[in-house]
Formats: C-alpha cells, structure tokens, sequence
C-alpha cells in the first residue's frame, strides 16, 4: 500500500489506517477476541500501519484488543489512542472531561502497559477540554514526547483557535474529525488552517458510519446498544432523505467497476496527499473491500461530477445529538 505523511513532524504511515473502535463498543456487542485480532493482523498483512484506538473504547478494551494484536508487528505499525474523558477506577464511564497534565500522564503510563510498548506513536486529545487550558495541554504532551514515551501529538474534533493555540506550544501532527460524503463541513475552515500549518488530517468514519458503503437504508434496524440509534442523521426519515449520496456513489461505483465504499474512500484519499482516513470494520471481506479504495484513481471527470453533486445535496440530520455536539468544535 503507499504511504502519506501526516504533519510536518513527517509520521509516514499507510494511505489508509484502521479505525479499531467499533470491534469493542460504539456499533453493537463487542466482537469476539480471536476474531477481531485475525482481522487487525490480517489489516497488517494487507498493508496498513496505521491504527487508531482510545481508551474510552470500551473503555479500555479496545487498547487492550489492539495491543494484543499487533504485538507481533509493533515494530512494523504505528498506533494511535486519546485521552480526555472521565474513566471509573473499574472502568465506568463517568460524564465529563479530564486533561488536567496530571491525569495525561497517568493515561499514558497505563495506556503504555495495554498496548504492550514503550513509546505511543500519536497521542490525541479526544475532545477539547474547556476547563484546562490547551497551552497545558500541550505542553503535557510535550514533556511526554521529550520523555521519549510519546512521538506525536495530535487533536480531535479542535476548533481553528484552539488547534492553533495547541501548535504555537507543540506542532501538531495531525488533527482527527470526521470528514467524508457525508460531511464536508472540515472543507469550510479548518482543512485551510491545517494546509497551512501543516498539519495532517486523519478523518474518523469515512464512509458515514456506514451509511456510504449502500448497506444501510431506511428499514434497517440497529442493536439496541448501538449509538447510531441516537445520532439525529440516523433516523429512519433522515436516511430516506439522505439516500441521494448513496445513490451518487453507486452511480459512480458502476462507471468505474468498484463499490460505493470503495468509491467514498478515494475521494477522500484525492482531496488532499496529507488526509489518511481510517475506516473501520469487524469483517474480513469488508477489511479487503475498503483498502481497495486505497487503489482506486477516480478521474478528474469522475471527482467533478462527485463534487457537482454532493454540492447540490442538504443532507438531513445532525452528526451527534445535542450533548455531544457540544463537545466538538471548540
């Protein structure tokens, strides 16, 4: 697979990583262990080196999944986790933010020992705390990096003020947002900002939360503990509203003989050489089926015609519900 590079501080990684959170919460019960490790090794033996974890996943199955998993290959992949939410001494949720530099130390000593390595190869603030200044914040992760037990730092779902306040303390590698078909807002302020710090992009649910792989319609039901069930875009009538991106990506997928996915992903992948998305999967198939993406060349015919028609479309729904909406974007 090619590589790209994400940031100035140059962290080569593979043109698609892997998004690993849905294999421990977020989309349904939890895969089975031995499963989602074959896939993860499987991600690796197909080409990708890079993949994203957190420890809210879970939380903190997930680092412990993906730890397990690519101990084998540590050497050959780089992984990514986050900090920044309220964890129980037992592992519960609890509401609110933490990245006091305190407790970014202590997640890094534990998130260390899950992922079974010495250095955390991307660390990300997971959402914007507005109790803790990001001058702070920043300069935590900086000691971690001069520490040698971090090598990159990274914001997820930053605002333009606050990712620039951060890069002033410590050059920020990369920022994480969703970005793809399905939302396009990232185009407006913020991938300006990072062309021109230097900063790479790293969009999380590439193809829609699968909405932009054709898979899901207006009919289709989710497991009671999947968090789709709450995400306003998800309704059964926003998704009958929003079926016109699916039926422009199938259109586009039988001119060039690939699958909506596949097509969602390479127009991600020509937007800019520094957006590495990371789609994520439970599935073998699904795994192979999206690094094929990775391979597609849409023409310049095929990415305007994209481009004409996604900028025709008022797509229905709000991305998050209101408590977590106002979580992002500060």
């Amino acid at each position: 697979m090619q590589k790209r590079i994400l940031g100035n501080t140059r962290l080569e990684v593979s043109a698609l990583g892997f998004g690993a959170m849905g294999m421990s919460s977020g989309y349904g019960p939890a895969g089975e262990k031995q499963a989602m490790i074959a896939v993860l090794r499987a991600a690796v033996e197909h080409g990708v080196t890079f993949f994203d974890t957190a420890e809210i996943y879970g939380p903190w199955a997930n680092e412990l999944l993906v730890g397990e998993a690519l101990a084998p290959f540590r050497s050959q992949v780089k992984i990514a986790t986050k900090f920044g939410f309220r964890i129980g001494p037992n592992g519960e949720r609890l509401d609110g933010l933490d990245s006091r530099p305190a407790h970014i130390k202590e997640v890094v000593e534990a998130s260390l020992k899950r992922l079974r390595t010495e250095a955390i190869d991307l660390l990300y603030q997971h959402r914007v705390d507005p109790d803790v200044p990001i001058e702070d914040v920043a300069g935590a992760v900086k000691e971690l990096i001069q520490a040698g037990k971090v090598k990159h730092f990274g914001l997820s779902e930053a605002g333009a003020k606050t990712i620039r306040r951060a890069h002033a303390v410590q050059p920020v590698t990369a920022l994480q947002s969703e970005y793809s078909l399905f939302w396009r807002e990232p185009e407006q302020e913020i991938m300006p900002l990072l062309e021109e710090l230097g900063i790479g992009f790293v969009p999380f649910s590439p193809l829609g939360k699968g909405f932009l792989t054709g898979k899901i319609d207006a009919n289709t039901k989710f497991d009671a503990s999947d968090f789709r069930n709450v995400v306003p875009r998800f309704t059964p009538e926003a998704r009958q509203a929003n079926q016109a991106v699916v039926d422009l990506l199938t259109t586009i997928a039988i001119r060039v003989k690939a699958t909506p996915a596949q097509v969602a992903l390479a127009w991600l992948l020509a937007q800019k050489p520094w957006i590495v998305p990371i789609p994520g999967t439970t599935n073998l198939h699904r795994l192979v089926e999206n690094l094929g993406g990775a391979t597609l060349e849409l023409t310049p015919t095929d990415l305007r015609d994209i481009n004409a028609a996604s900028d025709q479309m008022k797509l229905q729904g709000a991305r998050y519900p209101e408590h977590l909406q106002k979580l992002i974007g500060r």
